[in-house]
């Protein structure tokens, strides 16, 4: 039986950090009312000439230092942003040149807004079962900050620029246990940009509490899995309030819960990745521990993934 490990992680985010003190002086909001409805406190800003290729690019080279490869073992590329650097060619073959590979593996970007990260895995999970690939590097890279109304403080005060990845490898043990995917483009005009992202924040926050808990219960109860036996929690990090929320409908302490939504912000498809790297550097997630991620993102899309570490 073959299946897909991580072996290694690694994250970037942009120098420039913008804090809610900051944005005082810039749209009519203050932190207290930030801080309160959001968790966040500052996120972090592309420089004008950093793209969404470069971000992936520093998340990609520690992850592969962390597995102790080179880039050219890397068989499949794939990455999950909203953000590209443009239409075409994809950021996923960018960034495969900008690494080096030269051996004529697929690369390619997926696009499920802030579920994109989930979206990615389970993707590249299904490559290296399915025996098509043996490494693959995976990463949510976003810069969100250009697609931001800077004068709509329910929405420029929660986004962030940053990147996470991650290197899949195949392996005869446990790694990516299972994965549940969903979409309902029925509510695509929730969460939207066009070209500036826009929202209905009440209707966002419920529907994001409600799936998030199904698709949880609907993998745990497939792998006839308790809460309790989840070592830790890395959800998407949009809002404090609805981590908190789904936390506490899964029965889930939030000790349990690695949270990064105070300094990132929201950062799409790159916060799942940023978080769990941040877990795993400073030694809170284990070899052995069930670790669960779960996303939801505009389209709408959502899922969640179990992962033996």
């Amino acid at each position: 039986m073959i299946y897909s490990k991580i072996i290694g992680t690694g994250s970037y985010l942009p120098a420039k950090v913008l804090t809610n003190f900051d944005l005082e002086k810039i749209v009519e909001t203050t932190h207290e009312w930030i801080f309160s409805r959001s968790g966040i406190m500052e996120r972090h800003i592309a420089d004008e000439n950093e793209l969404t290729s470069d971000l992936a690019l520093q998340a990609s080279l520690k992850a592969i230092e962390a597995a102790g490869i080179s880039a050219n073992e890397i068989d499949l590329v794939i990455v999950a942003t909203t953000s590209p650097d443009m239409p075409f060619p994809s950021t996923a073959c960018i960034l495969q040149d900008k690494l080096g590979i030269k051996n004529g593996g697929p690369a390619f970007d997926i696009q499920a807004v802030c579920g994109g990260f989930v979206y990615a895995l389970n993707t590249a999970d299904l490559y290296i079962r399915g025996g098509q690939a043996k490494t693959v590097l995976v990463v949510g890279a976003e810069v969100l900050s250009r697609m931001l109304d800077w004068n709509d403080r329910t929405t420029c005060v929660l986004f962030g620029d940053g990147a996470g990845a991650i290197i899949l490898h195949a392996s005869d043990k446990p790694g990516i246990v299972a994965a549940k995917l969903h979409a309902d483009g029925r509510h695509r005009n929730m969460l939207k940009a066009d070209p500036m992202i826009s929202m209905d924040g009440q209707a966002v926050f419920k529907f994001a509490v409600k799936v998030l808990t199904d698709v949880v219960e609907e993998l745990l109860e497939d792998q006839k899995l308790a809460g309790s036996e989840i070592n830790w929690l890395v959800p998407h990090q949009a809002n404090i309030r609805i981590i908190e929320a789904t936390a506490r409908k899964l029965g889930l302490k939030m000790d349990n819960v690695v949270l990064t939504v105070a300094t990132h912000g929201n950062t799409s498809a790159a916060s799942v990745p940023l978080a769990l790297d941040t877990a795993v550097r400073d030694g809170r997630i284990k070899t052995g521990q069930n670790i669960l991620i779960e996303a939801v993102g505009g389209g709408f899309t959502w899922g969640a993934a179990l992962i033996k570490w």
